[in-house]
């Protein structure tokens, strides 16, 4: 998109090389230009799937840990069952189908999408038209009473600074001009209050990547359901610490350059759990597979039960995203599993303290 570039290009010119993180967000989320506010990103037609995309099944099971957390907890009323970042709205279409039987569940659940894009709210408002819904676009909106929250693919989409490491200090890694063209540049290095921590860990050379707003986050969810009850899944692609380059760029479905399809690519990063849980003031589970929190859960006894009312080409399909939301060499361990819950209850289902 020619216009974000001249944008960018004339912010680098102006200032310097800019944080990658400021780079991330312009690309994202430009009011005019962005990636998200400009476009439905989601299926076939667009540049990526997500788990709800691939298989009722995710959003089934996840919404029947939470209700059973839900149960746990004393079944509060009124409580919020929220979702952040909700793509086109299919995850909580599921999750409020799998729990229609469950007894109070609706009548006491005040629905809440945190949401940016004006383009995917539309979709959402479509997906779950027979369903009452507030939108807001800051979890810090949510409101104060229990929270049970899923956040399925939200925290990879939030810009990141990338620190590498020099003796003690962390240079940054920031994206300026070489001859015309975006170019990855480091500024001197300098010290780095906040990666103090990863000094012992960490060696000359190595990358590490910060994301300046998934703590605020983390907190503000885990400030609220340790207050007033509830539960998080945190469902995403990384692991429990941050360690090397894991910035990238899809377009079409096919990884692309991040400097170039400048808000026409969804640009993404691994996702440091360590980094939510310790922002968070409630207790979470131990980091866990995404195969394995929903085998936990039933899911292959859920495939059983919906492949004895499919077949041929529908059969096929449904058994290869089964496969591909569990299997190790598909998402099934690639993408992992974090809960937030208070301190006084247990963890929802198919999580470990």
């Amino acid at each position: 998109m020619k216009e974000l570039e001249t944008i960018l290009r004339d912010r680098v010119l102006a200032q310097g090389p800019i944080p990658v993180a400021d780079f991330m967000a312009e690309c994202l989320l430009n009011p005019r230009f962005g990636y998200y506010t400009t476009r439905d990103p989601l299926g076939a037609a667009g540049d990526f799937t997500t788990a709800p995309e691939i298989s009722q099944m995710f959003g089934e099971l996840l919404g029947l840990s939470l209700a059973q957390a839900w149960l746990d907890q004393g079944a509060p009323t009124p409580f919020t069952l929220a979702e952040l970042g909700p793509g086109r709205g299919t995850l909580m279409s599921d999750i409020l189908r799998a729990t229609r039987t469950i007894p109070g569940f609706h009548d006491a659940a005040r629905i809440w999408l945190v949401e940016a894009s004006s383009t995917l709210r539309e979709a959402q408002k479509t997906t779950l038209a027979t369903h009452a819904i507030e939108w807001t676009d800051r979890a810090e909106s949510l409101p104060d009473h229990p929270l049970f929250l899923v956040a399925n693919e939200f925290f990879d989409a939030l810009p990141i600074r990338q620190f590498i490491r020099q003796g003690d200090g962390w240079a940054e890694r920031c994206i300026g001009l070489d001859n015309g063209q975006f170019a990855f540049v480091t500024a001197p290095p300098t010290p780095e209050s906040t990666l103090s921590h990863r000094l012992p860990d960490t060696r000359n050379g190595d990358l590490v990547e910060v994301s300046p707003d998934a703590p605020t986050i983390a907190r503000t969810i885990g400030e609220k359901i340790e207050v007033h009850g509830g539960a998080a899944l945190i469902i995403d692609y990384g692991d429990w610490r941050s360690l090397g380059d894991t910035l990238q760029a899809l377009h079409r479905h096919e990884t692309s350059n991040p400097l170039e399809k400048l808000g026409e690519s969804d640009l993404t990063a691994h996702v440091d759990f360590e980094v939510l849980a310790m922002a968070s003031p409630s207790a979470h589970t131990r980091l866990t597979p995404q195969g394995v929190f929903l085998e936990r859960l039933g899911i292959a006894q859920r495939a059983e039960a919906l492949a004895a009312h499919l077949d041929g080409e529908s059969l096929q399909s449904h058994i290869a995203a089964h496969r591909r939301l569990t299997h190790p060499a598909e998402m099934g361990t690639l993408f992992k599993v974090l809960g937030l819950y208070p301190k006084s209850a247990t963890p929802p289902p198919g999580l470990e303290p």
